[in-house]
């Protein structure tokens, strides 16, 4: 979910170094995409400035999906990378350089097995013994990750850029006011804090906000539909997102995930995939759910025999924003999920896998 924010004034050497490049096109954007544009690029030039502390959840699609990016923009960009080395002097803190987006086959989705798919990814996750925090502890979650940084440029309209596949670690406490994330590259060299004293939300949940939950689906739908209102490009897209946010970087109750699975079948649109690969590489198979507007199709993954949950994937299936159909937005995969006794401790002898 993209907040509107105010305009920052330009520094004087951002001004000055813009007068130097091409003039950019006009790309159409909105307000809101110009704004997260600006966000990103003021990100890129001031690397001494200390880094927000982002939201509890993950930003949905928040590093600039489907935003068209001048030429100009993108050269200013790499620029002021080149000037300022992005993530400081020493080569491993530095922000790696975009790579060419993958291009993958786009599979059709079906709802004929749909309610046996879900099913068994219900049961699978009832059966599933989840370890349950308490005070003093943390969930600890580990994933390898890659967002698209830039759709296209100007000069070269067929390509998106996207991060380099990396490790993203993070911890939050039970209660959700206290985290931290690891991103090498991306974030401070050793982490930033989640720490924060806004209310639990499905926006924002906490495990202990999670257990608040109905689990009855319908209940859960319900409750889903009318505190996201308003939200995304349609009130079903942003259901399935919701939905999707939780499973990424939480931990829930046995019940409470199968009921979000069964909540999400009932979601108009959504679909089984039968054969996707999250970016681990590990194949397998996907309930989806096509964003009408932006063209992607989002997908959750799951092992096709155990049916645990392996990660996500955004794929591109309609032309739109520059973008061309099979191009893979975004993808992550789950590599760990645990309990530990400590904020930055990895699983080991003191903490209790997931």
């Amino acid at each position: 979910m993209i907040r509107k924010k105010s305009r920052r004034e330009e520094s004087l050497d951002h001004a000055e170094l813009a007068r130097l490049l091409p003039a950019p096109g006009d790309p159409h954007l909105s307000l809101d995409r110009h704004l997260l544009l600006e966000e990103h690029l003021m990100s890129e030039i001031q690397p001494a400035a200390p880094a927000p502390a982002p939201t509890r959840r993950p930003a949905r699609r928040v590093l600039l999906i489907g935003v068209p990016v001048t030429a100009a923009a993108l050269a200013g960009t790499f620029a002021f990378t080149a000037l300022t080395g992005s993530g400081g002097s020493d080569p491993a803190t530095a922000t790696p350089p975009p790579v060419e987006a993958p291009v993958v086959r786009i599979e059709p989705g079906s709802t004929a097995q749909l309610a046996s798919t879900v099913e068994h990814i219900a049961a699978a996750a009832s059966a599933r013994k989840t370890p349950e925090p308490g005070p003093g502890q943390y969930i600890y979650i580990k994933s390898e990750v890659s967002y698209l940084s830039v759709s296209h440029t100007d000069t070269d309209k067929s390509k998106a850029w996207v991060q380099p596949l990396h490790i993203r670690e993070v911890w939050n406490s039970p209660d959700g006011k206290q985290g931290w994330l690891d991103e090498p590259g991306y974030k401070p060299k050793g982490g930033i804090t989640l720490d924060s004293d806004v209310e639990n939300s499905l926006n924002g949940p906490s495990y202990d906000y999670l257990k608040t939950l109905p689990t009855d689906p319908d209940a859960l739908l319900k409750k889903i539909y009318k505190e996201t209102e308003g939200q995304g490009n349609s009130p079903d897209q942003e259901a399935f997102a919701t939905v999707g946010d939780l499973l990424r970087e939480q931990l829930a109750p046995a019940k409470l995930n199968a009921a979000l699975y069964r909540a999400a079948a009932k979601i108009p649109g959504v679909v089984v995939v039968e054969h996707a690969n999250d970016a681990a590489g590990r194949e397998g198979i996907a309930l989806a759910h096509v964003d009408e507007k932006s063209g992607d199709r989002s997908e959750w993954i799951f092992d096709p025999k155990t049916y645990a949950y392996l990660g996500s994937r955004a794929v591109q299936v309609k032309q739109a924003y520059g973008i061309k159909p099979g191009t893979v937005l975004e993808c992550a995969a789950v590599l760990e999920r645990a309990v530990v006794d400590a904020q930055k401790q990895r699983p080991g002898a003191q903490g209790t896998g997931a």
